[in-house]
C-alpha cells in the first residue's frame, strides 16, 4: 500500500448546533477551541435527523443511527421504518417467527409476554410496534401481558403516564393487560451493571416490586417524590402470582436496537449466566426479539439486520490501511459494531481500544468529565505513534451528560471536550495529519424545553462538520448529511468510492 497522509475522525455525541440560549450548554460553555474551529472558513453542517437518516421524517436522530450512516456512507434505512411499514402493509401480522411464537405458546397453555421500552421516542422503541403486537396477540387468541420499561431520557422525563394511559384501552380492546412497570435504568442497562439488571429481573421472574393497580396513577405519586420515568422502581400492576413469567410462557422482547437489551437478553437466554443469582428460571415455550441483539444469543428474530456491504472501515481494510476505533465504554459499540454497519468482528487491520466509562457515580451529571481525559491520552498516544491511517474517537460527554437534564453539569462536560479537541487538534497538526471533526445528533445545545423545564433527549439540529489539514481548514460543500462523511474520507484518500455508497462528497476544491 502506497504511504498516506492519516485521517482521525472525532466524533463529538451530542454536539448540535444551535441559536445561543439559556438551555444552550454548548454557547454557554467556555470552549474557546471549538468556537475558533466552528468559526473557520469551510466548516458546514449536516443534517442528522429524519429521512436523511433513514428515518421517519420528522424523528430525531441518535446515536445507533449517526454511526451507522457515517460508517456506510449511505443512507440506512433503520429498523423503525422498517417495522412501520411492515405494520402499514400488514406483513407483520404474517410474520412467521412472531406466529410460530403465538403458536409455542398455546400449545403450553402459557401467556405471551411482550416486555421493551414504553415510549414513542423511536430510539430503541416506539409504543406504536407494541400496540400493533397486543393486536396481532389478540388475533393469534393468546393471552398477552405487558412489561413496560419506562422511558424519560429519549422523551419528557414525566411522560410515562401518558403513554400508559394511551396503552390501556388498546390492551383492554384485545384481551391483553399490563402486568408490570420499571425504569429503563434497570432494564436497559449496557455497562455490565448487574445489580441494575437483577432488579429488572427479580421483577420479571419473581414479581418483586411495589403494588400499582392505578398504575397511570402510581407514576404520577412518583413524579411528585422525585423519581421520573428512568429510575420508576419496579412496580407490579396485577397480583405478584399473575405478573412473573412462568413455566411454559413466551417471551417477546420489543426493543430494536441491540445495545441495551443485549444485558436482559442473555439473563433469560445464556444457561451459563453468572452475573447475578437468578434463582430458578421457568422453561419458557420461547424467546424472540424483534431484531437481533447478539448474534451469540441464538434466539429468532422477527426482523433480520440488513446486509451492509462496502462500509468506510470495510473500504479502508481491503487498501491495507490500519485502522485505531477507541472510545470508552457508554460509546464504544458505535464506533466498533455500528460504525462497521452492525459487524461484530474487527476488519482486518482494525484494532479497538476500550476505556471504562465511570462506576463510581450513578448518573454522570456527578462526574461529567466521565473518561474523556484517558480516551484523549490514548487516542494522543496512538496518533503519534504514526502505526495508523484511520483513527475513529468518540466523546461522549455532551450527550451522556446531556441526557441527565442537569445543565450545569452538561456546561462542564462541553469544556472538558472542548480542552481534549485542543489537545487532539495539537497532535494532528504537529505531524501534518487531517482532522475531522462532526457529531452523530444533537443533545447538549437544547437542555430545556419551550416551557423552560429540563429536555433530556436527543435534538432535530445540524450538527457540524470541519475538516482540517496541516492546521488549516478546508471549505466544504452546504446541505449534507452524515453520510456524506465517508465518501469525503475516501475522496481525501484518493480511493474510489464503492458504487453502493452513494453519499456525497463534500470537499470544496479551495481550502481556507
Amino acid at each position: 500500500m502506497k504511504s498516506v497522509t492519516p485521517i482521525l475522525l472525532l466524533i463529538l455525541d451530542g454536539f448540535g448546533l444551535a441559536p445561543a440560549g439559556p438551555g444552550n450548554a454548548i454557547s454557554l460553555a467556555r470552549t474557546p477551541m471549538l468556537d475558533r474551529l466552528l468559526a473557520l472558513p469551510g466548516v458546514t453542517s449536516l443534517s442528522a435527523s429524519g429521512r436523511d437518516v433513514g428515518l421517519p421524517d420528522g424523528f430525531i436522530g441518535n446515536s445507533e443511527v449517526g454511526h451507522l450512516n457515517i460508517g456506510a456512507g449511505r443512507v440506512v434505512y433503520q429498523d423503525m421504518t422498517r417495522i412501520d411499514l411492515a405494520i402499514e402493509n400488514g406483513t407483520l401480522f404474517e410474520n412467521p417467527v412472531i406466529l410460530d411464537l403465538c403458536a409455542a405458546v398455546r400449545a403450553r397453555g402459557g401467556r405471551l409476554h411482550f416486555m421493551g421500552l414504553l415510549s414513542d421516542g423511536g430510539v430503541h422503541s416506539h409504543i406504536r410496534h407494541l400496540e400493533a403486537l397486543i393486536k396481532l396477540a389478540g388475533t393469534q387468541g393468546v393471552s398477552a401481558l405487558v412489561h413496560a420499561f419506562m422511558d424519560g431520557r429519549d422523551t419528557s422525563p414525566c411522560g410515562g403516564a401518558d403513554y400508559v394511559e394511551r396503552l390501556l384501552p388498546v390492551l383492554k380492546e384485545h384481551g391483553a393487560r399490563l402486568a408490570t412497570l420499571c425504569g429503563r435504568f434497570y432494564a436497559m442497562d449496557r455497562d455490565k451493571r448487574w445489580d441494575r439488571v437483577s432488579v429488572a429481573w427479580n421483577l420479571l421472574l419473581h414479581g418483586r416490586g411495589e403494588p400499582a393497580p392505578d398504575p397511570a396513577s402510581a407514576l404520577r405519586a412518583a413524579y411528585v417524590s422525585g423519581q421520573t420515568d428512568e429510575f420508576i422502581t419496579p412496580r407490579v400492576v396485577l397480583p405478584q402470582n399473575e405478573a412473573a413469567v412462568r413455566p411454559g410462557d413466551g417471551i417477546f422482547f420489543f426493543n430494536f436496537r441491540a445495545d441495551r437489551a443485549r444485558e436482559l437478553a442473555h439473563a433469560f437466554l445464556d444457561k451459563s449466566f453468572d452475573a447475578f443469582e437468578r434463582g430458578e428460571v421457568p422453561e419458557l415455550a420461547g424467546f424472540s426479539s424483534m431484531v437481533s441483539y447478539d448474534a451469540t444469543l441464538h434466539c429468532p428474530v422477527a426482523f433480520e439486520k440488513d446486509n451492509l456491504p462496502q462500509t468506510l472501515g470495510e473500504v479502508l481494510s481491503r487498501e491495507g490501511m490500519r485502522q485505531l476505533r477507541i472510545a470508552e465504554t457508554e460509546k464504544y459499540a458505535h464506533v466498533t459494531y455500528f460504525f462497521n454497519g452492525g459487524r461484530e468482528q474487527p476488519f482486518d487491520g482494525e484494532d479497538r481500544i476500550l476505556v471504562d466509562s465511570p462506576r463510581d457515580v450513578p448518573t454522570y451529571d456527578l462526574k461529567p468529565a466521565m473518561s474523556a481525559l484517558e480516551v484523549t491520552d490514548r487516542l494522543t498516544d496512538a496518533w503519534n505513534s504514526g502505526m495508523y491511517d484511520f483513527l475513529v474517537c468518540n466523546l461522549a460527554n455532551p450527550d451522556m451528560i446531556g441526557h441527565t437534564g442537569v445543565l450545569d453539569a452538561a456546561i462542564a462536560a462541553c469544556e472538558v471536550v472542548d480542552a481534549c479537541v485542543a489537545r487532539i487538534e495539537s497532535a494532528v497538526a504537529a505531524s501534518g495529519g487531517r482532522l475531522i471533526i462532526t457529531a452523530d445528533h444533537g443533545n447538549a445545545e437544547q437542555m430545556l424545553d419551550a416551557e423552560g423545564k429540563p429536555q433530556t433527549a436527543h435534538t432535530m439540529n445540524r450538527t457540524p462538520l470541519i475538516v482540517l489539514e496541516g492546521g488549516k481548514s478546508r471549505a466544504l460543500l452546504d446541505n449534507g448529511r452524515l453520510s456524506d462523511i465517508a465518501p469525503t474520507v475516501l475522496d481525501l484518500y484518493g480511493v474510489p468510492r464503492p458504487q453502493v455508497m452513494t453519499g456525497r462528497p463534500l470537499l470544496a476544491s479551495a481550502q481556507g
